[in-house]
């Protein structure tokens, strides 16, 4: 690749390297790219553990640690405890913590674990969200709660399990519940107060999901009047999914947030003929108003549970010889696409693994081209869709390294078996009308590590791993991405090769997300938080029986395995180099 052709990271996005790790994305861009360059391919061999800490709470441990004033800020998955670290002593002592005491009928309504992935610091303050659809502002160096604010009910089965952004003094949260019926819905609250000033649906009329005269989308499927009432039955929009659970990046200098909504509700199909819209859908808003300026659905109709909540990386790129504002968003439906921040249009989608339920994307319509042999119906089991329901990747994020100008991705190999049936909606049960059994790809692998070229537009090296990948990934300017995997080992790669440099094997699987930070004392520290669970896990977490292969929305059978490669566990581990 000519030097030239290399996409950079939009300035303003993504500020200079400042030794914290303030928001689970490490900036506005999304990037997960820390500019340390201590810890590099020559040396990460000595990595040893700096300090290590207990949670007490065994379940998936998804979140970022967040690294501000030489403090690191953990949260945990339900009960949704929050610890502050003091970096200056040795060993980093608790300097305050705080129990929230969420509802605990939460957990009974929680889709797939009672995970959280994290916490955002801004200004003094910490922000993060309670599985019972609270979110709490804290002072950041007392603990003390500043606000609480309630957001949704347990009762239809909604919950928060999603990190916040701190966008232009607003607090930005969305929702969780998709498979049980509820509506999804993203919020902006006031900094200092709480209050909420604006809350966006993802179905419903254009009043309700903030589409005003502003608006005007790229593709003409995605323009139309209230279209988010007309394309599903009667009221079936009311129970329609498209709940917002995953990541958020914005561009400062177009003000506008981009986010993916999830998948509609039920998952069999045949009960809400129609595009089903705004489920599986990008947005791009200004965040002061909430006001939609375009969508994108990649999933109309969707028939697989292809949630659109995946990561957006913000990179700008030459494309034909133009340059074009971008963003890189991995599709759970198999396909890396290359969207233009400024219109919604589709530069570019290829598939970045095994897939056969989606043939192609066309760029003109910017629809997915299904297979027919891969659609589904009621009664009937469809055989070896792939990817399978979580997608080709699930939420776990990608990093983007402005160095190698590559994206590394965290995925899947995974295909499944559907069969539809009739569901009726019951408040804050279970709402999915399918049954699933996973099963691993071609070639027998479950999960994979990929550096993806964007230009090009495919693969440059995969790594192949026996399990599903559940991890999220760390690029550094040391030359190296970290991840982790769910039997609990924390990697190191060459980014240029894919070559192995460094493991450590932790107490528990890895599903948390890798971070950077500069210490008190000037050195570059590394950590993750292992502890297994998530969907894919949540047979080790939750102690689910292995003779079930429809288990956890069909992941019990795919990974009846892991009960003999991990334990659950709760425990944050720190590297550094030996002090020299």
């Amino acid at each position: 690749m000519a030097a030239a052709q290399v996409p950079t990271v939009p300035a303003s996005a993504a500020p200079s390297e400042d030794g914290q790790w303030t928001m689970p994305a490490k900036d506005y861009a999304a990037t997960r790219y820390s500019a340390l360059d201590e810890i590099n391919g020559a040396n990460v061999s000595n990595l040893q553990v700096a300090f290590a800490f207990s949670t007490g709470v065994d379940h998936g441990q998804e979140a970022a640690p967040i690294v501000a004033n030489n403090t690191m800020f953990i949260v945990t998955p339900y009960p949704n405890n929050v610890f502050a670290l003091d970096l200056t002593k040795p060993g980093a002592p608790i300097k305050w913590s705080y129990q929230p005491h969420p509802a605990a009928a939460s957990q009974g309504v929680a889709c797939c674990d009672v995970v959280n992935r994290g916490a955002a610091y801004s200004d003094g303050k910490l922000f993060f969200n309670t599985l019972d659809d609270n979110t709490i502002a804290l002072d950041a160096e007392t603990g003390k709660v500043l606000w609480k604010t309630k957001l949704g009910d347990i009762n239809t089965g909604e919950t928060i399990t999603m990190a916040p952004l701190v966008v232009k003094g607003k607090v930005l949260v969305g929702d969780s519940g998709g498979e049980l019926g509820v509506r999804g819905w993203l919020a902006a609250l006031d900094v200092n107060t709480g209050k909420i000033l604006w809350r966006a649906y993802a179905t419903g009329p254009d009043k309700d999901v903030l589409i005003g005269p502003g608006f005007r989308s790229f593709y003409p499927s995605d323009n139309g009047t209230d279209l988010g009432v007309k394309t599903w039955p009667t009221d079936a929009w009311k129970t329609g999914g498209g709940t917002m659970w995953g990541w958020i990046a914005y561009d400062p200098d177009l003000n506008l947030i981009y986010y993916g909504t999830g998948n509609p509700g039920p998952w069999n199909q045949e009960q809400r003929p129609g595009d089903n819209k705004w489920t599986t859908t990008l947005f791009a808003r200004n965040p002061d108003t909430g006001a939609a300026k375009w969508a994108l659905q990649y999933n109309p109709h969707d028939e697989h549970d292809y949630d659109g909540i995946n990561e957006q990386i913000l990179v700008d790129m030459t494309v034909d010889g133009n340059p074009r504002k971008v963003l890189l968003h991995p599709d759970r439906n198999g396909h890396l696409y290359v969207v233009d921040r400024e219109s919604g249009e589709i530069v570019s989608a290829k598939p970045y693994g095994h897939v056969n339920s989606v043939l192609s994307i066309d760029l003109k319509t910017g629809r997915p081209v299904m297979n027919p042999d891969k659609l589904t119906k009621v009664g009937t089991v469809v055989h070896d869709i792939c990817p399978t329901a979580s997608g080709l990747k699930d939420w776990n994020p990608s990093a983007f390294s402005p160095s190698t100008g590559l994206m590394y991705i965290p995925h899947e190999n995974l295909c499944m078996d559907w069969k539809s049936a009739p569901v009726s909606y019951i408040a804050g049960t279970p709402f999915v009308g399918a049954e699933v059994v996973t099963k691993p790809g071609p070639g027998g692998n479950r999960g994979e590590f990929t550096a993806w070229d964007p230009v090009e537009g495919k693969a440059v090296w995969t790594i192949k791993e026996d399990l599903p990948l559940w991890s999220g990934a760390m690029a550094t300017a040391g030359g190296l991405v970290f991840y982790g995997t769910m039997d609990g080992w924390f990697k190191a790669v060459d980014a240029k090769t894919g070559e192995l440099k460094w493991q450590f094997r932790t107490g528990s699987g890895i599903i948390g997300q890798p971070v950077a930070y500069r210490g008190p004392d000037g050195r570059e520290y590394v950590a993750i938080l292992s502890g297994v669970g998530g969907w894919a896990g949540a047979i080790v977490s939750g102690d689910l029986d292995p003779q079930d292969p429809t288990g956890a929305l069909g992941m019990n059978g795919l990974m009846a395995d892991l009960k003999t490669k991990t334990a659950p566990g709760g425990t944050l581990y720190v590297f550094a180099l030996p002090k020299s």
